[in-house]
């Protein structure tokens, strides 16, 4: 069965690494995620990014971070400079047993999971990691996406990328922090644009285009490991009489290797594999959109249309999907330019006042 190592993918009859001297020429190998230099964040060109589909990595750009700073010295002055930041609220983590290998995940009946979550504080977290380190058969253990203004007041101040506006929009970002031993976070995708910054440690994002989804065998829709549905492939054993499409899907990864420092930007709706590689890992990230804060999710949209559409004849979906393009994924403002301003009603510009009035009218129609 073929395994993951080092972002190659290598059959079972090989050993992990060639011979001296000898290529390695059956090793499937993910292209690298496209690496771009600058010299301050307000040079990344985000546009690329998001309207090119294109994920970048910049080698550095954080490298002057006092947490970076803190964890080149060692985990434990790493550590120390969380710690001094911690507002003593507790924080919720997740822990699980050495056997699953970091890998949080389903259990055997994909009905629960293989972790336990619970709400402890930073202190007690930390010690967890500490005394697991250099432990062969050590748990694994994290603290996932903590609000760092709310949990570590003055941290995120002294370390930022210092944008605003010009990138995230009107609405403020939803910066985080992420901080375990080993672990891996399965392939998921975000619903947001993503800035993620290695701070302590070293990740490695394995990631592939919104259109790799039906590839990559995402899982239920819930329970889910953390929030997002998973990709059910086990990358670092993949199954591939199982999952045979998940070789197509390899044909489109990318792999970006982070060490500390690193900043990855990346758009939404990218399915992404997580992995922390050392003893003691810190990611700090950035999600945001710029769409205005009326805009409803459209995974609401995605779960009525199971209930609505999913079911239905093919020719009646073909023609909701004619309708579908015509009222949603077109040109915003085509459905309702033939008609005058008064008659437009939800088919002319949204605003807060509207948007209520719309979400009033469908919950209406919902409760019947």
């Amino acid at each position: 069965m073929d395994r993951l190592v080092d972002g190659q993918y290598r059959g079972p009859d090989r050993p992990q690494e060639p011979a001296p001297g000898q290529p390695d020429m059956t090793a499937l190998t993910a292209k690298r995620t496209l690496e771009v230099k600058v010299a301050t964040p307000a040079e990344i060109p985000f546009d690329a990014v998001l309207a090119g589909q294109a994920p970048m990595l910049f080698k550095g750009l954080a490298c002057h971070w006092p947490i970076v700073q803190a964890g080149l010295q060692s985990s434990q002055a790493a550590r120390d400079y969380i710690r001094a930041h911690d507002r003593g609220v507790p924080v919720v983590g997740y822990t699980g047993d050495p056997g699953i290998k970091g890998r949080f995940f389903y259990d055997e009946t994909l009905t629960g999971l293989n972790f336990k979550a619970e709400r402890a504080t930073l202190e007690d977290f930390l010690r967890r990691i500490e005394a697991a380190e250099d432990q062969h058969d050590a748990p694994s253990i994290y603290i996932g996406s903590t609000d760092l203004d709310a949990y570590f007041p003055g941290l995120k101040a002294e370390n930022d990328l210092g944008l605003g506006p010009e990138v995230y929009g009107p609405q403020p970002p939803m910066a985080g922090i992420w901080i375990g031993n080993r672990t891996v976070a399965a392939a998921h995708y975000d619903m947001s644009n993503n800035i993620a910054v290695c701070a302590v440690g070293r990740r490695r994002f394995t990631l592939f285009p919104p259109d790799q989804a039906g590839n990559l065998y995402p899982g239920p829709l819930e329970p889910t490991p953390g929030g997002q549905v998973v990709s059910m492939v086990d990358f670092e054993n993949p199954d591939f009489d199982r999952h045979p499409l998940f070789r197509e899907a390899l044909a489109s990864a990318q792999v970006a290797e982070m060490e500390p420092g690193d900043v990855l930007v990346y758009p939404a709706l990218w399915w992404h594999q997580v992995e922390a590689l050392a003893e003691f890992n810190v990611l700090m990230n950035y999600w945001w959109n710029t769409t205005p804060a009326y805009v409803d999710t459209p995974m609401t949209t995605l779960m009525h249309g199971l209930l609505s559409l999913r079911d239905r004849p093919d020719f009646e979906k073909q023609g909701w999907k004619a309708l579908f393009d015509y009222y949603v994924f077109g040109p915003g403002e085509r459905a309702g330019a033939h008609l005058p301003e008064t008659a437009r009603g939800p088919l002319g510009p949204l605003d807060d006042l509207k948007a209520r009035r719309l979400r009033a009218w469908l919950i209406d129609r919902l409760n019947r």
